[in-house]
């Protein structure tokens, strides 16, 4: 079957990646999910800020066309007639800003890494400047591709557990259980920018997982978070760069409940969960059993719904690659984000109407409300006060 690129172009878009080189954690995932339904051809590429080894990368990883800088991709992909269409931008946080804005002033559609940038308003501004232009600017808030969370919004937006009343979110990780930046020598380099305030952000946890939790609960109540008490630090002793937020949320329909962020969880696999309760009923999904969604009903017995069955709500069925029983993970949610992406920017260059299940796509309002979650924390924490979030 042909992706919509190629049905409402007769091609498949063309895109242009930023970061990613060598030992990045994140790069290849982007290249593959970008790959996997057919809808992109990776076509030019700056895969690092040194541009020998941007060059270099770009022709070992068969890119046709490899920049020193970014500001050469534009230029340079500009004056061809199969210049790129799009951007990919998976660079450390504090380049983000800047590179969003130069790809959107250049007329690309764009997705991004999260958090969109290290603070509000330039997120905001962002998400400002790509709508103004009418361009799809898209961030990877990668768990929401995920089929039962789709399920699981869809789920309370048909209100089948009623109005949601309470809620418990977590993101629970390892990664940092131990002093590292005792022995910088050993950290690796993605480590190391990340904890620098500068270039990942002044909150650690609330940019780097944080983000992800405050989506998800939005993604999956239906409903933005809008007032958080919080108290954000460092759980390990001698760190200082945050690494523990316990955040009591309240959502704009008055749900409420606690989420609990955190890298200093020694032993923990990534365990992010989330759980919503309205009066009709609950949900509840984890991470390490992704395929599955718990349904419950009061005085009846839990429903396990699982990835790939005719029964699930169409939203959660279209993010389904394999049938029942063929689990899905990681790579394939982080391709629904792209496959999303692909159908809305190949139906504006089409001047078409989008797939409406496309449209769940995590965008730069999203994005920026991510950046005013953070800050809100940090708000917060120091005044010990409950704190409204800003609005994109």
């Amino acid at each position: 079957m042909s992706t919509a690129s190629i049905q409402k172009l007769g091609r498949r878009l063309r895109l242009g990646l930023v970061g990613g080189a060598g030992g990045a954690l994140i790069g290849p995932v982007h290249r593959l999910a970008a790959r996997l339904d057919d809808c992109f051809e990776l076509t030019a590429g700056v895969l690092s800020s040194d541009s020998a080894r941007s060059k270099a990368e770009a022709a070992r990883l068969n890119i046709a066309r490899g920049y020193a800088d970014m500001a050469e991709m534009i230029a340079g992909e500009a004056s061809r007639a199969d210049g790129i269409d799009a951007v990919a931008i998976m660079t450390p946080n504090d380049s983000h800003a800047r590179y969003v804005e130069m790809a959107l002033k250049a007329g690309l559609d764009v997705i991004c890494d999260k958090p969109l940038t290290n603070d509000y308003a330039s997120s905001k501004a962002l998400a400002v400047l790509a709508r103004s232009k009418g361009l799809v600017l898209a961030v990877t808030y990668n768990y929401s591709g995920y089929p039962m969370l789709r399920e699981a919004r869809a789920a309370i937006a048909a209100g089948e557990i009623g109005k949601p009343q309470t809620l418990h979110a977590a993101y629970v990780s390892g990664s940092l259980g131990t002093l590292v930046e005792a022995e910088p020598e050993k950290m690796s380099s993605r480590t190391r920018w990340r904890l620098d305030a500068a270039r990942g952000g002044p909150s650690h946890v609330l940019a780097d997982i944080g983000t992800h939790a405050h989506q998800l609960v939005n993604f999956v109540a239906g409903q933005r978070i809008e007032a958080v008490l919080a108290d954000v630090g460092a759980a390990v002793p001698g760190r200082t760069a945050h690494d523990t937020a316990s955040v009591i949320v309240r959502l704009e329909g008055g749900a409420r409940g606690p989420l609990f962020i955190t890298k200093a969880a020694t032993g923990a696999e990534n365990a992010m969960s989330i759980e919503i309760y309205g009066q009709a009923g609950g949900l509840y999904w984890h991470h390490a059993a992704a395929n599955e969604l718990r349904v419950m009903r009061h005085a009846r017995p839990a429903e396990i719904r699982t990835r790939g069955l005719p029964t699930l709500h169409p939203l959660a069925r279209a993010a389904a690659r394999l049938p029942a029983g063929h689990p899905e993970g990681f790579h394939e949610g982080f391709a629904n984000l792209y496959r999303d992406f692909a159908e809305l920017a190949a139906s504006r260059r089409a001047n078409t109407a989008p797939d409406p299940l496309a449209t769940s796509l995590p965008t730069g309002e999203d994005g920026a409300e991510g950046l005013a979650f953070c800050e809100a924390c940090v708000a917060s924490a120091e005044s010990g006060k409950w704190v409204t979030l800003a609005r994109p």
